[in-house]
């Protein structure tokens, strides 16, 4: 018993020392009080974290206050990391900070089945902290290295895009205390991390000053859970909303473990009883301070559209879009942020969100949006007028305007996922529905010239309010929200609205015939036809009044890019109908057409419309043309966005044809797309086979005559294309063997007799080509064809 007090006595005296001796220390510290309270000591650069609540939880994000710079690197100013619940546990002499595992649980009162669930699936345990101070239930615990720590994966994205070994370097390094910020509800802190390597990519040399050192700033929240009056949604495939998933263990036997509910935001009427009341809270967005004019304006426009939808269901004034204050950091969790992002090049737009993984309460908001988009939309209609330099050089508001029209339908998407919403790539056929389809600009032709007048669409679309008053109804008190919600959506289907999104309108690996990304229009060949003439137009028209009076002629190549490559993302929507199926997001009973494959009819209009971007006389840049494009001049050389050359340092017209013929052949004859075609003839006889798909292919290709000698040889590069994908289908492993079995009978047929009229070396070349194949199709590689250059209208994918 002596031995035990006297050890008590002297665990009590070393605790009572070291406390002293940290009181000691901290005087001098800069002290900051918040939801944690924490000290900064300068002469060490630590921070000391006070914790006065163990096990209780609270949310930790990592986020980069300062970014890279590099699309394909993808490390942006602003960008979120992941969204976690965690808390603070005693075990021994320190503190240990867990992340439970909110995915699997047990929503029961009963503790020991929460227990069991508990136990069965892992936690993760992110940092163990040396207790420096105990005093009064509250511990101090250092959390520099924890905070200076590569929490959001730099390393590993730059080793991923070869771009080089890094580790981080803490001599480099150092907490940045003009963001680290107390307040009630959350902590900030920010730091500076220098990360040391070998580069090995061109991508970080490009916008790193000095590639072997990569400082960037990572950002670190500790933020307040909310309370628990949030009310979860059930989560509806026809709604629009994206889906919040975990399992519940505790969910009896004949009902999904797996639940499902919406992301939202909190929004509740001041006056539930009210037709129109203001919100308790609105939901206000800021737009980064930093955002220059024109684009500020047109982002705060089109962000403010939304306020369109939260009024039709009876909100005032229930989403607004402000400036952000000059002293607010973007980061901090309190304010919603629509964010301005430099970039080396062009590149995606996104919306992310902080969300709560608890119940699935959109937190904060957080749009990113690239500034070199304005500049794309600006090239494109720079390229589709006609001579809008011949009278004078500082002609640009037509194109600006189209551009800035772009941003504010830009600010409108984006924004959109922050709110909770999911792409609608059907809505284009329903009269643009829908802010969250990708839209490409519309264009006619007037008089010989390209109209401009409805290039993108203003305000929100109906589509946009049914996702809306899904996701932020307010039902009356006692009112059945199962049953409002459903008649939301079944009016929005009697209407004619249509929810398709991405997973059915990827170009590849995607099948539905309504939704497709920058697409226009009812009928997409209908679109595509209509393209083609304005292409033709644009083209016919382009000369040296393209660009201002000073800029060098290789400038014109860089303008006309974009014109050229003009039909491309139709084409991908006209090939997805061969093949193609029409379905919906149906649920049983709910009256919609659940799937059924394209009408024939539909699938050879496409078929006839695509092959168009197989013709020579379509697709070649008028001969007449091509003294517009000489070498690139000194200072001004070819970029990802450039037409690709076989041909040395000279303009190469006869690739460019090829790579948009490869552009088309890829998406008509892609493998799963032969496979769908087989499947469907057997289905019905009468229905578009793989075989008629390919003897039309050859027709319109490899058989057709071209006295003129330039289109000719532009038909062939076009034709040994042709040939390289059917040899591909002939060899595929992947695809049904009827498709192989078609494939190469087609193959067999292109005998001399029916080569149609190559030329007899072409004729030679094919034939050789065919023959080594047959002998040895286990060895056949495509050739590669020159790189379709960059040129997606936003980018190819929203992060979200």
């Amino acid at each position: 018993m002596k031995n035990y007090l006297r050890l008590t006595f002297l665990f009590v005296f070393a605790t009572t020392l070291i406390s002293a001796q940290f009181a000691e220390k901290s005087k001098d510290f800069q002290k900051f009080n918040g939801l944690f309270n924490f000290q900064y000591d300068e002469k060490t650069d630590k921070i000391y974290l006070e914790v006065a609540d163990l096990e209780k939880e609270f949310l930790y994000v990592s986020s980069l206050s300062s970014g890279i710079g590099s699309n394909d690197i993808g490390l942006d100013r602003g960008q979120l990391g992941s969204t976690q619940v965690v808390f603070f546990k005693k075990a021994g002499n320190k503190l240990l900070l867990v992340q439970p595992n909110m995915t699997f649980r047990a929503l029961t009162d009963n503790a020991l089945e929460k227990k069991s669930v508990e136990q069965a699936f892992a936690k993760s345990i992110l940092g163990g902290f040396k207790i420096e101070e105990e005093k009064g239930g509250k511990y101090i615990i250092d959390i520099t290295d924890f905070l200076m720590q590569d929490t959001h994966g730099v390393v590993g994205r730059l080793k991923r895009n070869k771009q080089g070994s890094y580790k981080l370097d803490k001599t480099k390094s150092a907490m940045a205390l003009g963001r680290t910020k107390a307040f009630p509800k959350n902590i900030e802190f920010d730091i500076t991390l220098t990360f040391a390597g070998n580069p090995e990519g061109r991508n970080i040399r490009s916008v790193t000053p000095n590639a072997k050192l990569v400082t960037v700033a990572q950002h670190n929240s500790f933020i307040e859970l909310p309370d628990n009056g949030y009310k979860q949604r059930e989560f509806d495939p026809r709604s629009g909303a994206s889906p919040f998933m975990y399992y519940d263990y505790a969910t009896p036997v004949e009902s999904p473990i797996l639940k499902r509910f919406i992301r939202r935001h909190r929004l509740e009427k001041k006056d539930p009883t009210a037709a129109v009341s203001e919100a308790v809270e609105p939901i206000i967005y800021y737009l980064d301070n930093g955002t220059p004019e024109p684009v500020r304006s047109a982002l705060l426009e089109g962000g403010r559209w939304w306020n369109q939808a939260f009024e039709a269901i009876g909100y005032k004034d229930a989403f607004q879009v402000k400036i952000l204050p000059d002293d607010a950091d973007p980061l901090d969790v309190r304010y919603n942020v629509i964010q301005w992002v430099h970039r080396s090049t062009r590149g995606w737009s996104y919306g992310a969100s902080v969300t709560d993984p608890r119940t699935g309460e959109i937190m904060k908001g957080h749009v990113s949006l690239g500034s070199l988009r304005i500049r794309q939309d600006f090239l494109i209609a720079q390229a589709l007028m006609n001579k809008p330099y011949a009278e004078r050089d500082d002609n640009h508001q037509p194109m600006l305007e189209m551009a800035i029209a772009r941003i504010r339908q830009l600010s409108a998407h984006e924004i959109g996922h922050t709110l909770g919403f999911a792409h609608n790539y059907a809505a284009s056929t329903t009269n643009k529905a829908s802010v969250m389809d990708y839209p490409h600009p519309q264009f006619s032709v007037k008089d010989g010239a390209i109209d401009f007048s409805n290039a993108y669409a203003v305000g929100i679309g109906d589509w946009d309010k049914v996702s809306v008053a899904y996701s932020y109804e307010t039902f009356p008190a006692g009112a059945n929200e199962k049953e409002g919600l459903n008649k939301i959506l079944e009016k929005s289907a009697a209407d004619g609205l249509r929810f398709i999104t991405d997973q059915d309108a990827r170009p590849q690996g995607s099948a539905h015939v309504l939704a497709h990304l920058w697409d226009n229009g009812k009928s997409v060949s209908e679109e595509l036809d209509a393209m083609l003439n304005v292409r033709k137009t644009a083209i016919d028209n382009f000369s040296i009044d393209n660009i201002p009076t000073g800029q060098p002629n290789t400038v014109l190549e860089d303008v006309f890019v974009p014109l050229y490559f003009f039909h491309r993302y139709q084409t991908e929507a006209v090939a997805k109908v061969i093949g193609g199926l029409e379905y919906n997001y149906a649920i049983k009973d709910d009256g919609q057409e659940t799937v059924r494959i394209a009408d024939k009819a539909m699938q050879e209009k496409a078929l006839k419309s695509i092959l168009k971007t197989l013709d020579a006389s379509v697709v070649a840049i008028p001969k007449e043309k091509l003294s517009l494009f000489p070498p690139r001049a000194f200072g001004y050389g070819r970029t990802r966005e450039s037409i690709n050359s076989k041909t040395g340092v000279s303009f190469d017209a006869l690739s460019a044809a090829e790579t948009a013929a490869e552009m088309t052949l890829g998406l008509l004859l892609h493998p799963e797309r032969a496979s769908r075609l087989i499947q469907q003839k057997s289905i019905d006889s009468k229905n578009l086979g793989l075989e008629e798909v390919l003897n039309s292919v050859v027709k319109s290709t490899i058989q057709r005559a071209n006295k003129d000698s330039y289109l000719n040889e532009v038909q062939q590069n076009i034709n040994f294309r042709v040939l390289f994908h059917l040899m591909n289908l002939a060899a595929h492993k992947s695809v049904h063997p009827q498709v192989n079995a078609i494939a190469n009978a087609a193959l067999r047929k292109l005998s001399l007799d029916n080569l149609g009229d190559l030329g007899n070396a072409n004729k030679m070349e094919m034939l050789r080509r065919i023959n080594a194949f047959t002998k040895a199709p286990e060895k056949f590689e495509v050739i590669p064809t020159p790189k379709l250059p960059d040129g997606s209208p936003i980018g190819m994918s929203c992060f979200h």
